[in-house]
């Protein structure tokens, strides 16, 4: 049996950014109730096909969520303990699936295993929590000690994974996530510079609380069989083609998620039957909107998103097509409130979340575009055509990325059928003759979803 994943449409808040939180813990406050703005949304996730609902760091932390104080308790700038279960409740009775950030790497100043270690330095029980401690430097913070932070960061503090202390103290807040929110997965943070042993043990622990837990890798480069595979990870996060996905329209160059697709999915492909998550940006990125030179590439690409081999996610916002850019190292603008009536009826992308909505539609009803091979069967520039196959089922997709409507020939891998019925632009249908079929045009920057009967 497949594992759920694959039948699912992710969407993915940033949940401090989105809720219009401050930028600074003040740790003194009383608990907001930013967190149930969610609840204006859930109808909107359902229009959309949304099936699971991935949400960023919502437990204490300092600033941005990933400089973790406490993994017990939700962040007071968003809520408690008790609306994050009854969020989780309301999303599971409307058939939502929840997914947090595990963010196991490192910690911030805050986490008050390192606020003993400021105060007692040498003498602290949790001196060997954190990683390549040592007490002879000084720290960029003057410190009386240095430590490693991620990726050159010091206000994130990496852990000393292999502490039984420590570990014990992360799976015992998983399990009680588990219990109290009902999560059904996680995303892992930094996932590339952990090491594997940890997340071995990491998915053992998950999958004997939960079977059909989901253990999702943030992983920027590499081979994704490394962390994908029967006793680690679930899924990673697919950069190979999000790169692909926005380059390959911004240079009129569909040969580059062409190469990237065969490369992973293909005959022979490294990650054929793998389900990677497949989005077109998040929080860590600019929103693609602002990467495209033409606003009109954002239908074909996300009908590339939903019918190429993976589970597609979707970034707050971005089904409306927003624009937004990293300035300075400065991620506010990728990670804004919104308000959904405001951004709905202003949007000037209105009718993007129509075509999501369809895309994510026929997606849901195609074992062929949740489970099936990939085969690519044309390419140029502009033009792309490529199908998806299980034994029963034979889904055709095109793409056209030009400003010109044009014909596409085509070769089908399936021979006995009679006609390509177009799930996407209803009533339209081609005949098959000979296993080869000619869709006589592909509007402008649009794209045909074809099942082969």
């Amino acid at each position: 049996m497949e594992h759920w994943a694959y039948d699912s449409v992710f969407y993915h808040i940033y949940a401090l950014g989105f809720c219009g939180a401050p930028l600074k813990n003040d740790f003194c406050s009383p608990s907001s109730f930013r967190l149930e703005e969610l609840y204006g949304w859930v109808e909107h996730l359902q229009s959309l096909g949304v099936n699971a609902l991935y949400l960023g760091p919502v437990f204490e932390s300092t600033a941005h969520g990933y400089d973790t104080a406490d993994y017990y308790h939700v962040d007071r700038r968003l809520g408690s303990n008790e609306m994050l279960s009854r969020l989780s409740s309301v999303l599971h009775q409307k058939k939502i699936r929840l997914i947090l950030d595990g963010v196991f790497n490192h910690v911030g100043r805050d986490f008050w295993a390192f606020r003993d270690l400021l105060e007692h330095h040498e003498q602290s029980v949790y001196r060997d929590w954190f990683h390549r401690l040592d007490f002879h430097k000084r720290s960029p913070y003057n410190d009386p000690f240095a430590y490693e932070g991620w990726n050159g960061h010091y206000s994130l503090v990496k852990l000393n994974l292999h502490n039984p202390a420590v570990k014990d103290h992360l799976f015992q807040a998983v399990d009680m996530w588990i219990r109290e929110f009902d999560i059904d997965g996680l995303r892992l943070d930094a996932a590339d510079c952990i090491d594997i042993a940890f997340l071995k043990e990491l998915a053992a622990f998950c999958k004997s609380r939960r079977p059909d837990f989901w253990l999702m890798g943030e992983v920027l480069h590499g081979d994704y069989r490394k962390w994908v595979n029967a006793e680690t990870l679930d899924s990673v996060t697919n950069y190979e083609c999000y790169k692909s996905l926005y380059s390959s329209h911004v240079d009129k160059n569909y040969f580059e998620i062409a190469y990237a697709l065969n490369r992973q999915f293909g005959e022979g492909g490294l990650y054929r039957n793998l389900p990677l998550y497949a989005f077109a940006d998040n929080h860590d990125v600019n929103r693609v909107a602002s990467t495209l030179k033409n606003f009109a590439h954002l239908s074909p690409l996300y009908s590339l998103l939903f019918t190429m081999p993976g589970v597609p996610s979707i970034y707050y916002g971005s089904e409306w097509g927003i624009g937004g850019k990293r300035t300075g190292g400065n991620d506010q603008a990728l990670r804004p409130w919104l308000d959904l009536f405001e951004i709905s009826h202003n949007s000037p992308h209105r009718d993007l979340p129509k075509v999501i909505s369809r895309l994510a539609r026929i997606r849901r009803h195609s074992e062929a575009l949740r489970y099936g091979n990939y085969r690519q069967l044309s390419v140029s520039h502009e033009q792309f055509a490529f199908a998806r196959q299980t034994r029963e089922e034979c889904v055709i997709v095109t793409v056209n990325a030009s400003d010109k409507p044009v014909p596409i020939e085509l070769v089908l891998p399936v021979t006995g059928r009679n006609q390509l019925i177009d799930l996407l632009n209803e009533g339209d249908s081609f005949p098959v003759h000979g296993g080869k079929a000619r869709i006589d045009v592909v509007k402008p920057c649009w794209s045909r979803v074809m099942t082969a009967k």
